[in-house]
């Protein structure tokens, strides 16, 4: 008897065994009640921040300073996600841009907290703009992680049917 091909065979379908949770566990699409409340998200962050900032009684210059940080923040967000999600997948990402991300996101974060700390506001109006400012960030993390899932799933799904 050959004990040594029995272990073999057990290791090996073993390794493929937890391949296959793995690949289930990947492909799982998301729900499209999880990927509406995601857009929601997005949509009613954006849309508060924004009317905040159009009704709010702030020089110019002010308002387009929030506005820029809303978008360096978005964008921030969106290239960190997308980073990580490459290294997640083993696609190399190099350490600069990952970095970089993590610097772009820290900064716009502080950005808003120094822009919010020094502000004449009334401290209900710096924490409307907080909130609304991390839920946008929350939303689009979560519609970009959202397409990335949709996008893999479905060139996965292509693959194996051809």
């Amino acid at each position: 008897m050959n004990y040594q091909t029995t272990v073999s065979s057990n290791e090996e379908t073993k390794k493929h065994s937890r391949k296959n949770k793995l690949k289930n566990d990947l492909n799982q699409k998301p729900t499209s009640a999880y990927v509406g409340a995601s857009w929601g998200v997005v949509i009613i962050g954006l849309l508060s921040y924004c009317i905040g900032l159009w009704n709010a009684n702030m020089e110019l210059n002010e308002k387009g300073y929030y506005f820029s940080i809303l978008l360096m923040g978005i964008y921030a967000v969106i290239s960190l996600q997308k980073a990580v999600r490459d290294k997640a997948e083993k696609i190399k990402v190099s350490e600069m841009y990952y970095g970089i991300s993590w610097v772009i996101v820290i900064a716009s974060l502080l950005l808003l907290i120094v822009g919010l700390r020094n502000a004449d506001l009334l401290l209900s109006e710096k924490g409307f703009y907080a909130i609304s400012y991390l839920l946008s960030l929350f939303g689009a993390i979560t519609v970009q992680k959202n397409t990335r899932d949709t996008e893999y799933i479905n060139t996965t799904t292509e693959k194996e049917n051809s």
